[in-house]
């Protein structure tokens, strides 16, 4: 990568974090806050926990189009500022009902396609999936601090203290957009990034992508209905006050990321996939009934949550690397598109069918709704096909003539290990999709050079 490719990459992740943390870090803290709200039931504090995923489900897809009309910094910048406001609405309001109109509008800032769009402006097409990564890790590495930080910060400042800092985290991701993140020569769509909408009859209608966007809607529900339910079982059964629960959580969360490594590593270098995958949706759905019956002890309480954010962390990481190998290869993008809001109607769902299930039966109730998530999960994973260990490439044609693209097109489809080849000639590129088995990186290489006869 160069070093405005580097700088890109990481002043986007920056942009990203920054909001990621604020929206993250009342997970921990929130329920003990909102209950002492005006108009506060457990309903309605599972709605304002998951009320930002609805908007941003919805707005996202229309976001990332919009910028490639009006820009993507001027999109960021607006996405920024209504997540700000959200949050001075949330931190003033002293309602459960004012809360959630704050949560909605920060949902409503919904960036993040528009900064995967800006980050693919910004990199060569033989870069660009590093940049990705480089984006893409802030998410976990923003989920695994906040949940330290949150209590912390709660302790000082209190929820309302955590919203208006927020709000300032916006702010400041502004500046770095503007003063750190270059500026692109030109907008382009990306296929491999950005959502095209002639594709979404395609995408919609493929068995084995809706298999993995349930997945990830499962996954995010299960995980917010369980912040409905865990703070008040560290707190009134465990006995653990709010201000120290940063000290289960950071040795929950350290271990099972030594637990999630070599589960990936098998999945991935021995060619074990489906079978880590459903082996992780069935250790999600035993932890909720191990939660169910052993909730009262602490030592049995760690083991289990360990347990659950190892399986968690595997099916974040494998999910979207599974889309990858799964969607056509132009589809890329679009596929993303519907995946990512898969997911926030997941936290959506999560939280308010959670906080219904609480108040029905306290936690009991929201461990019972997640095994059920994990159940009807695991009966629409474990018919899937197991995944080719394919990945993504582009060649560059932007050079070339449309014919002379698709005509190099159809000599790559030809090559061993191509599984497809699909020239797009107003992105300048071929999209490629190729056996990781068969094909290495010299072969990469030889597919973008151009042969003589083109």
């Amino acid at each position: 990568m160069t070093s405005t490719e580097t700088r890109a990459a990481f002043s986007l992740a920056g942009i990203f974090s920054l909001r990621m943390l604020g929206l993250f870090m009342i997970y921990p803290v929130f329920t003990f806050y909102a209950e002492h709200l005006a108009g506060s039931t457990p309903l309605t504090v599972g709605l304002a926990l998951g009320a930002y995923g609805l908007t941003q489900a919805l707005l996202q897809i229309p976001f990332g189009m919009l910028s490639d009309r009006i820009g993507r910094k001027r999109m960021i910048t607006i996405g920024l500022l209504i997540f700000a406001a959200g949050s001075v609405v949330a931190a003033m309001s002293g309602t459960i009902h004012g809360v959630i109109l704050g949560r909605v509008l920060q949902g409503a800032g919904a960036v993040g396609s528009v900064i995967l769009a800006l980050g693919a402006d910004l990199t060569r097409e033989t870069e660009r999936t590093k940049a990705m990564a480089i984006i893409g890790m802030t998410i976990g590495l923003s989920f695994a601090l906040s949940l330290v930080l949150g209590p912390l910060l709660d302790a000082v400042i209190g929820v309302p203290g955590i919203f208006w800092l927020t709000a300032l985290m916006a702010v400041a991701g502004i500046g770095v957009l503007f003063g750190v993140t270059p500026q692109p020569a030109q907008l382009k769509s990306h296929r491999d990034t950005g959502t095209v909408p002639a594709l979404f009859s395609r995408v919609l209608g493929d068995a084995q992508l809706l298999r993995l966007d349930f997945g990830i809607f499962a996954l995010h529900a299960i995980l917010t209905a369980s912040f409905i339910a865990l703070p008040n079982v560290l707190h009134d059964i465990i006995g653990i006050p709010q201000s120290r629960q940063w000290m289960v959580w950071l040795p929950v969360l350290a271990a099972s990321v030594v637990i999630m490594v070599p589960m990936i590593i098998l999945a991935e270098a021995k060619r074990q996939m489906k079978a880590v995958f459903v082996g992780a949706i069935v250790t999600l759905g035993l932890t909720q009934v191990a939660l169910l019956i052993w909730h009262a002890s602490l030592v049995e309480l760690v083991v289990v949550l360990t347990l659950f954010f190892a399986a968690f962390n595997i099916m974040e990481a494998s999910l979207p690397s599974l889309i990858s190998k799964v969607a056509p290869a132009e589809a890329k993008g679009t596929a993303m598109g519907v995946y990512s809001s898969s997911q926030f109607f997941g936290i959506f769902i999560g939280g308010t069918v959670g906080g219904w299930a609480y108040g029905l039966d306290g936690p009991e109730g929201v461990f019972i709704f997640s095994a059920l998530a994990a159940l009807i999960w695991f009966f629409v994973a474990v018919t899937m096909t197991p995944p080719r260990f394919a990945k993504s490439h582009m060649v560059n044609v932007a050079d070339m003539e449309p014919d002379a693209a698709r005509d190099r097109a159809d000599r790559l489809r030809a090559e061993p290990g191509v599984i497809e080849a699909v020239a797009v000639p107003e992105d300048g590129v071929i999209y490629l999709k190729v056996d990781s088995a068969v094909v290495g990186e010299d072969d990469l290489a030889r597919f973008a050079q151009r042969p003589a006869q083109a």
